[in-house]
């Protein structure tokens, strides 16, 4: 039987998907890619914006309908606030929602059984469903010993959000913010080491949130550290503004600790941050990038932004649009404001006109595309560290550099394999602005 994986939103997801696709690997059932037809599709979904929702939608509908009639199992944070509407898409479609999803990992096993047992697989997989809606499971249960799509590893520490920002879905379909144990998270680390993995990934919804016992991020990274030896890496996924202190971000002084970053700003008003139950100020946002350009040399700083918020007059925007670029982040992800059903904002009577949100998002685009050209320029002639992740040919390479930047790495050996960490420095830009580089030797 062949499966097939598909995966909307955050590295959390990503995470989750990859535990997965060990889980099915390990029972004997081959993961396939997008360009080859599955017996079984699973739709890992994703509620953050209507637009995400919406390719969902598509992409069930147009793997119910493929002549082979596969099973579609649907999860994720939509399927928790929308498993009827799910559910009504298509008679092949089986919804499992995020509190259950934990419990997929036991899916490959049962299939296992049930196909010696010669039982149809929509019926196995529905049987399946209902018998484990009711059984308990851990958001920590996701522990992949191997990672298909990625050539790094990711490890889940936390899950679920406390900030109830005012736009936000995710912290209803979530739930409340919770920490996996500080040893746990250390153990599970040491065993990719072993395993000779290059970079591991920290993840979740609100890592800068976590807290196991006294051990909050800070004393987890410190911890982390102490136990790693000198050739793996560690990357971060979304920092909160506010958490940002001096006693975490001097650890990432650490050359281990990866030069990029990744801020949920959302805005740089002060005024619409308190209207949306933002915790910081512009203020903050300000020490905060100053301190990691502190502890990094020229670090990879990305933003999220949400352009045309309810209220966001146009003092408001361009006061928030002057803020970003004189902060000169790297890269800007930008979210047209999309109503989230069951937020403080989705009835809000001062919504901004959509048109008017759209040319905002397009500024901040424009101003993303100028920054991002400008910080790959600085790079060319520039060291770095770049993970191989895909081979091209004969002798070059796809990799992620330490800076988050899509590489194409030339000249590179035989012998060096998927996952090698390997020194380059940076030499030329290609037409799609992805850097060129060439092996760096001693």
């Amino acid at each position: 039987m062949t499966v097939f994986i598909y995966t909307l939103g955050c590295k959390l997801n990503q995470c989750e998907s990859e535990a997965i696709a060990d889980a099915f690997t390990h029972q004997g059932f081959e993961v396939v890619s997008s360009d080859q037809r599955a017996d079984l599709y699973i739709v890992n979904t994703c509620t953050v914006t209507s637009k995400a929702e919406q390719k969902a939608r598509r992409m069930i509908r147009k793997y119910a309908n493929e002549e082979q009639k596969p099973v579609v199992l649907v999860s994720g944070c939509y399927a928790q606030m929308e498993k009827e509407e799910l559910q009504n898409l298509h008679k092949r479609v089986v919804v499992v929602s995020l509190d259950d999803k934990p419990l997929l990992l036991q899916l490959p096993l049962f299939l296992s059984h049930t196909h010696i047992a010669s039982i149809d697989l929509l019926e196995a997989v529905k049987e399946f469903a209902l018998r484990n809606e009711q059984k308990e499971s851990s958001p920590f249960d996701y522990d992949a010993a191997s990672f298909s799509v990625h050539s790094r590893a990711f490890v889940k520490i936390q899950d679920g959000c406390d900030n109830r920002c005012a736009y936000c879905r995710v912290s209803l379909a979530r739930g409340a913010a919770v920490s996996l144990e500080y040893q746990q998270v250390l153990q599970r680390i040491a065993a990719l080491q072993e395993q000779g993995y290059a970079e591991i990934v920290l993840t979740g919804v609100n890592i800068s949130a976590y807290q196991s016992d006294d051990v909050d991020l800070a004393k987890l990274l410190k911890l982390l550290l102490a136990q790693s030896g000198a050739s793996v890496r560690f990357r971060l996924s979304s920092l909160e503004p506010d958490r940002l202190d001096a006693p975490l971000i001097e650890l990432f002084s650490d050359y281990r600790i990866q030069p990029h970053f990744h801020l949920p700003v959302q805005s740089a008003s002060d005024v619409v941050l308190k209207r949306v139950n933002r915790h910081y100020d512009v203020k903050r946002l300000y020490e905060a990038v100053s301190l990691l350009r502190q502890v990094k040399n020229d670090p990879f700083i990305a933003a999220d932004m949400i352009s045309g918020l309810p209220g966001e007059t146009e003092e408001e925007f361009e006061k928030s649009y002057r803020v970003i670029k004189e902060l000169d982040f790297s890269q800007l992800h930008v979210f047209p404001f999309s109503p989230r059903p069951q937020t403080p904002l989705f009835a809000a009577k001062d919504r901004v006109p959509e048109y008017v949100r759209d040319q905002r998002a397009k500024k901040l685009r424009a101003l993303s595309a100028i920054h991002y050209r400008r910080y790959m320029g600085r790079q060319i002639g520039q060291e770095g560290e770049v993970i191989l992740e895909q081979i091209q040919d004969d002798s070059s390479w796809r990799g992620i550099s330490g800076n988050y930047l899509h590489v194409v790495v030339e000249d590179v050996p035989n012998q060096l394999k998927r996952g090698a960490l390997v020194p380059v420095i940076f030499e030329k830009q290609a037409a799609q602005i992805v850097p060129i580089a060439r092996l760096r030797y001693a």
